[in-house]
């Protein structure tokens, strides 16, 4: 979509009066100036998410709209979580954070924050592995995603 004020309220409106709920929503800017790529998740029967993306196509500020079938793309979630650790639990927190490959980037006296990047289902074992020592809060950005293999979404000329 055109990187310009406005348009995130038009697309997140569009869905808002189809009824859908947006599970997850990312936005950010490309490898092109002036362009940015919104991935919106949500649960939806084909023929519905058929409608919303004709209603999508139709708004002056969307350039190209790609539906990614999970089987044909790589997908990643992004989650902060600021976890209870005192000094008798801090080795256990981290010990729990490096086995799901996950960053410590914070600490201070009575807590950590992890960085973790994967699956849905990957964070959300990390946060259940978590759990019992005190989630303090967490931060969790929608998911990101690229189609697999060599093509790019830029491979074919883009309306404007």
């Amino acid at each position: 979509m055109e990187d310009k004020p406005g348009v995130l309220t038009r697309v997140a409106a569009l869905f808002a009066r189809r009824a859908f709920n947006i599970d997850q929503l990312a936005v950010g800017g490309t490898d092109q100036e002036g362009l940015s790529r919104i991935t919106v998740v949500v649960n939806a029967d084909p023929h519905s998410l058929e409608q919303v993306t004709k209603q999508l196509n139709k708004l002056v500020n969307v350039i190209k709209i790609v539906e990614l079938a999970p089987e044909a793309s790589v997908s990643r979630e992004h989650v902060m979580i600021k976890v209870r650790a005192d000094a008798a639990t801090r080795l256990q927190v981290t010990q729990a954070a490096d086995l799901f490959r996950a960053s410590i980037i914070d600490v201070s006296p009575d807590s950590v924050v992890i960085e973790a990047t994967g699956s849905s289902n990957k964070l959300e074992a990390l946060l259940e592995v978590l759990q019992p020592f005190g989630i303090r809060e967490i931060a969790r950005a929608g998911t990101l995603a690229l189609g697999r293999g060599s093509k790019s979404i830029t491979d074919r000329a883009l309306r404007h």
